[in-house]
């Protein structure tokens, strides 16, 4: 009796146990972790909150990357620059951002634009544009230098496995494989997730027929902050002003192409690469003279069929991928990660299991409207402007024309872009 006590004794492995476990060190996990940091700092507990990051790969505070002219870039919206000053993290970035102070909207080859001014609106602009390395170095130094979350870099999570009230995780480094347990998991590692696979999370996809073409380039005159939206029968083609680099004025072009022509337009010498974009875009910016490195990647929309689940939460591009047009992806899951941070930090003070569904439930009635919104606006935008149909391109022209004419419709169209169309989230 005595020996069989002993042996289920041994044999029983006692877990580190967290409040939270965030899956992903991307810029939407470390987004989160950054919130929910702020929440453990300037609020009283209590009990103690416990929370771990799991990223498979190395977080560094020192950049990877000399800056260059060929450096990826995010769009920032006003609204999430708004939070990011909440967090405390702006001072460290903003020298290094671009402001866009205007946004020009046309339709090649059908009369009618729209233009959208941070003069107008009120603000000093609608939104920046920051390299990639430089927020994501700043929001691994937040992380990494603060003390209330504990952060485990090169960390494989192979499965997830629920359990009554709790979700129990099988890890794995390069020294030992271990378990964790949460009352809460938040998966925030990317569009081709592999754990969201293995939970059996389905997902709807529709493909759009295009393929992004991405690069910097540079052009003869000054961007004066404009940000270019331009339609074209293959697809939107974005240039978004960037900070000169080495005196050239640069911009990020995002050029979209029918998937069966885009290796077209991607494999020609640069010269012919500049000289159909000048011939898509036009004289605004001069004359383009030089780009850089090009990559490409294919477009569709894709939404998980579940965001929620008990104990589990799906966020950024695991749980939807947005077209790039009018930048609202990264936006609209940051907005999501803050609403999330909001509401785990209500459930502790209310004494409650953050992973519980109905507080989950709470957060995804929290978000929905503007995810509805943002999808619908960036998909529909897509679909209405890479069409033909000459009834399309009347509306188009009316449409167009609407927003620059129309104060209520600009005003919505300005609020979707900027990224406050609904209530700013109570970042502290």
């Amino acid at each position: 009796m005595a020996g069989t006590q002993h042996t289920q004794q041994t044999n029983h492995t006692q877990h580190e146990k967290y409040d939270v476990v965030i899956i992903g060190g991307g810029m939407v996990g470390l987004s989160l972790a950054c919130a929910l940091q702020l929440f453990l700092q300037k609020k009283s507990f209590n009990k103690t909150v416990k929370i771990i990051l799991l990223e498979s790969h190395q977080i560094k505070t020192d950049k990877v990357l000399q800056p260059g002219f060929d450096s990826r870039s995010t769009v920032l919206s006003f609204g999430t620059v708004s939070y990011l000053k909440k967090l405390g993290l702006w001072d460290e970035i903003k020298s290094k951002a671009e402001a866009i102070k205007n946004i020009h909207v046309s339709d090649q080859n059908h009369f009618g634009s729209a233009q959208i001014k941070a003069q107008e609106t009120g603000v000093e602009s609608l939104g920046k544009v920051i390299e990639n390395q430089d927020l994501g170095m700043a929001l691994n130094k937040a992380v990494l230098e603060q003390k209330q979350i504990e952060v485990k870099s090169q960390v494989q999570v192979n499965l997830i496995s629920h359990q009554a009230e709790i979700a129990l995780l099988e890890c794995q480094n390069s020294k030992e494989t271990f378990k964790v347990e949460a009352s809460l998991v938040v998966l925030a590692d990317g569009g081709r997730s592999g754990l969201r696979e293995k939970l059996g999370i389905h997902h709807k996809q529709e493909s759009y027929g295009q393929v992004a073409i991405i690069a910097n380039v540079a052009f003869s005159e000054p961007h004066h902050n404009v940000a270019y939206e331009r339609f074209t029968p293959n697809g939107p083609l974005a240039l978004l002003p960037l900070n000169n680099f080495e005196q050239d004025n640069r911009a990020a072009l995002v050029w979209t192409q029918n998937a069966q022509e885009y290796k077209e337009i991607i494999d020609l010498d640069d010269d012919s690469f500049l000289l159909k974009l000048q011939e898509e875009f036009g004289q605004r910016l001069g004359t383009f003279y030089r780009v850089g490195e090009r990559a490409s990647f294919p477009l569709s929309l894709l939404e998980a069929e579940e965001q929620i689940r008990h104990n589990l939460v799906l966020l950024g591009n695991v749980a939807h991928t947005l077209h790039p047009v009018a930048g609202q992806g990264f936006n609209l899951a940051f907005r999501d990660a803050m609403r999330l941070a909001e509401n785990i930090s209500k459930s502790i003070e209310l004494g409650e299991n953050p992973g519980s569904y109905p507080r989950l439930q709470e957060y995804l009635k929290s978000t929905s409207l503007d995810q509805d919104a943002t999808i619908g606006f960036s998909h529909h935008l897509t679909k209405f402007f890479s069409s033909n149909q000459q009834a399309l391109v009347w509306f188009r022209k009316f449409g167009l024309l609407s927003v620059d004419l129309l104060p209520p419709l600009k005003q919505a169209f300005s609020n979707q872009a900027m990224g406050v169309r609904d209530r700013m989230i109570k970042v502290i």
